[in-house]
């Protein structure tokens, strides 16, 4: 699908869809629990997906499609080892591409038979044991996840071990959120965490807060132009993107948290410095704001953004130059050189929802019309999410649905 978008600023209040990090896994704790309610869930891909593959494993069938979601494939290959079943993993897009290779080399060591080309197809057969299980902190956190989910479940207690600093930490403090919600505890140590085994997840009604990831774009929008309210945000929240009202304070906007409502508006922009390890898919959003900033902008730390739906920073930094703005890639980062001024362009969407909805709203605010390739790669994680930009007073019309 291709949206033209015609320059119009946007302003007034709107209402983010449910956390998928919370919603993910809140499924997978209440499918083990066997009972119990998760709401809201919105209506993404993901969602659907996750919803599906949970029924699948619950029904036995041998093989488990995960659709494009490189977070529930992370969760579930360990939780279907933990369970002792013989399936295989497979997916859509750019995901039978994104690496499985902790796995591949940790759970041989632990009971598991494993095959797999480093992606998907990812099979397993056999069951997980407890024991010590020793894994990088610094590559995804998904892979964390899937072991403190699974090892509860196992017959006796098991040690993760961290072999480097843990990067994402806000997304391992989501998991042990929700997992304690469903009655299971897992003890942090000083090198990483203790799991005792043979505990159950308990039915519970489990609420779904709103998700602060995309409230990113929106921001970015604010900071940019006029006021943007966002409703229903959670300001205790554990997700670790809640970070982004100090990073839009950063590049010069005025930001208030006040009864669940986060107002942001432009002032003036400036340049800023940006460490994104635990807030990396913020990035396209600040990327976008930086280029609207006089001087130049650095991002570090974002290296595995090029490992997501698409390689990221390769994404953001072609669109970016296909709307006039110089910038430069790092291997964990980009380097935005911003004059204040975005041309309109053709907008390659990358197959990755986050590319879509960031250059949306850069081209809200662009000196020309837009067109943005592959925008139905918001249904991945925010189908409303033109609906929302349009009765912000932002003009999107689709003119090919091919």
């Amino acid at each position: 699908m291709q949206v033209k978008i015609t320059p119009s600023p946007l302003a007034g209040t709107v209402q983010l869809p449910p956390s998928k990090s919370f919603a993910i896994r809140a499924l997978i704790c209440s499918a083990l629990a066997g009972g119990g309610s998760v709401a809201p869930l919105g209506t993404s891909a993901d969602i659907a997906a996750t919803v599906q593959a949970l029924a699948d494993l619950a029904a036995g069938r041998d093989e488990i499609f995960c659709n494009e979601s490189g977070s529930l494939v992370r969760f579930l290959i360990p939780v279907a080892a933990a369970l002792g079943k013989s399936v295989t993993f497979t997916g859509a897009g750019r995901l039978p591409r994104r690496p499985l290779d902790a796995f591949a080399t940790l759970l041989p060591q632990h009971g598991v038979q494993v095959q797999t080309d480093g992606g998907l197809p990812f099979s397993v057969t056999g069951k997980l044991r407890p024991g010590q299980y020793e894994i990088a902190g610094n590559v995804s956190s998904q892979y964390l996840t899937g072991l403190l989910l699974a090892l509860p479940l196992l017959d006796g207690d098991s040690a993760v071990l961290l072999t480097t600093e843990l990067e994402s930490k806000p997304y391992i403090d989501i998991t042990l959120q929700v997992m304690a919600a469903f009655g299971v505890q897992v003890r942090p140590t000083d090198f990483g965490y203790l799991v005792r085994g043979n505990q159950q997840y308990k039915p519970v009604d489990f609420t779904v807060e709103s998700d602060w990831s995309h409230a990113a774009f929106f921001m970015a929008a604010g900071t940019v132009g006029q006021e943007i309210k966002i409703a229903g945000l959670n300001p205790a929240s554990t997700q670790g993107d809640k970070a982004v009202c100090a990073m839009m304070e950063r590049f010069g906007a005025r930001v208030e948290v006040r009864d669940r409502i986060v107002r942001c508006c432009g002032g003036e922009l400036r340049p800023a410095e940006i460490d994104a390890r635990d807030i990396p898919d913020m990035v396209p959003a600040l990327a976008v704001t930086a280029a609207f900033a006089k001087g130049t902008t650095r991002i570090t730390g974002a290296g595995r953004l090029r490992f997501k739906e698409s390689d990221r920073l390769q994404s953001v930094a072609l669109n970016l130059r296909a709307m006039g703005v110089q910038v430069e890639e790092l291997p964990d980062g980009l380097v935005i050189h911003g004059t204040g001024v975005v041309q309109g362009g053709t907008v390659d969407g990358c197959n990755d929802h986050r590319i879509v909805m960031a250059f949306s709203v850069a081209a809200a605010y662009a000196a020309g019309d837009s067109v943005i390739k592959q925008a139905e790669s918001i249904n991945k994680t925010y189908p409303a999410f033109f609906e929302d930009f349009c009765a912000l007073g932002g003009k999107a019309d689709v003119i090919s649905n091919r």
